[in-house]
């Protein structure tokens, strides 16, 4: 029972990171706002929420496995598999503001170029979409825990 209370302590601390991060990264890459000290941090911020996102995954496969329910009970579950889903789906997503932000810092560090304005403008639509597609990702959990989809 501790470890359960533990592993979804973990699990709810990773999501809120993830969720503020995502937010930073979206107030950031603006093109108004972005100079040389954004594109650093924007390569940062990714990297948390990259690394909080394996953390969430990590946190919630341990729950299902040693969690008082137990694998038969959420593997079984189609709701798992929509939520699983969707957080795939915003990993995908992710790769290509990520391998952007990495991109710009590079040609920064060598030019001291900032990106074009469309260049931006694009990656923030991406890490939109990944934000919006993130808050469907709890509606879902809730209905899991309450037993809906067996």
């Amino acid at each position: 029972m501790t470890l359960e209370a533990i592993l979804a302590y973990v699990h709810f601390l990773a999501i809120l990171t993830m969720v503020v991060f995502i937010s930073s990264e979206a107030a950031l890459c603006r093109v108004e706002w972005l100079n040389k000290a954004v594109v650093e941090r924007l390569a940062r911020v990714d990297m948390i929420y990259g690394m909080a996102a394996i953390l969430v995954l990590a946190t919630g496969i341990a729950r299902t496995v040693w969690g008082v329910k137990g694998t038969a009970w959420y593997w079984t579950n189609p709701l798992l598999h929509v939520k699983l889903t969707l957080f795939i789906i915003v990993g995908l997503i992710s790769i290509f503001p990520t391998m952007t932000y990495l991109r710009w810092r590079k040609q920064l560090r060598a030019t001291g170029a900032l990106p074009a304005e469309a260049e931006v403008r694009k990656t923030r639509k991406l890490v939109m979409i990944q934000a919006h597609v993130l808050v469907l990702i709890p509606l879902f959990a809730v209905f899991l825990a309450r037993g809906f989809g067996k």
